[in-house]
């Protein structure tokens, strides 16, 4: 696929609507506490130009929230962001060294409420290469790619569960090698990956 093709079949995906999705919509018996307040957050869904594989990173395993989790680079928005844009941008650029000058914005899909207590905005974009990964030891164990293929074919994503909190939760995976992508990573990769096949 080249350039041309891949930033096409991105526009097109983005250009169709869609609602917004959440941590709770295979869990709609999740009580959460009353009077939470989600804060605001962004997310990179970035596709190399050169092959169209998506960037995702490991996250280090001691951090607080999510710890080893494989997620998109992001995280909450800072008051000096003028946007979400920047936000992801930001974030993209201090967690694996992606320079947002290397970074063509296409658009936002809708946002995605996570358990943690953040409404995410997740940014689509195409990333020029080849660049070196350099991720921020503090947040990022390891970043790495996931062909194109594999993430926007709805049949490579399986409904899974876990207790959690006492409760059976259920959420999406989309396994690759090594790599167990699960929760809301999953699920916005496959609402996106619906929006690519029709």
């Amino acid at each position: 696929m080249n350039k041309t093709d891949l930033r096409q079949i991105l526009l097109s995906a983005l250009a169709k609507r869609g609602d917004s999705s959440s941590d709770f919509d295979l869990n709609p018996g999740i009580r959460l506490p009353e009077g939470r307040t989600p804060r605001q957050a962004a997310v990179l869904v970035a596709f190399n130009e050169s092959d169209g594989s998506l960037i995702l990173t490991k996250r280090s395993a001691h951090l607080k929230h999510h710890p080893g989790q494989i997620a998109f680079p992001g995280g909450r928005r800072d008051d000096t962001d003028v946007d979400l844009e920047a936000t992801a941008l930001r974030e993209a650029h201090e967690e694996i060294g992606l320079v947002p000058s290397n970074v063509e914005v296409l658009g936002c899909l809708p946002t995605h409420e996570t358990v943690s207590n953040y409404i995410a905005t997740p940014v689509v974009a195409l990333a020029k290469g080849p660049f070196v990964f350099e991720p921020e030891a503090g947040e990022v164990e390891e970043a790495f790619t996931v062909p194109f293929e594999h993430v926007t074919n709805p049949s490579n994503f399986r409904i899974e569960g876990r207790r959690w909190q006492g409760q059976k939760r259920f959420y999406f995976t989309v396994p690759y090698g090594p790599y167990y992508i699960w929760g809301a990573t999953a699920l916005i990769l496959r609402r996106f990956a619906e929006r690519i096949e029709q």
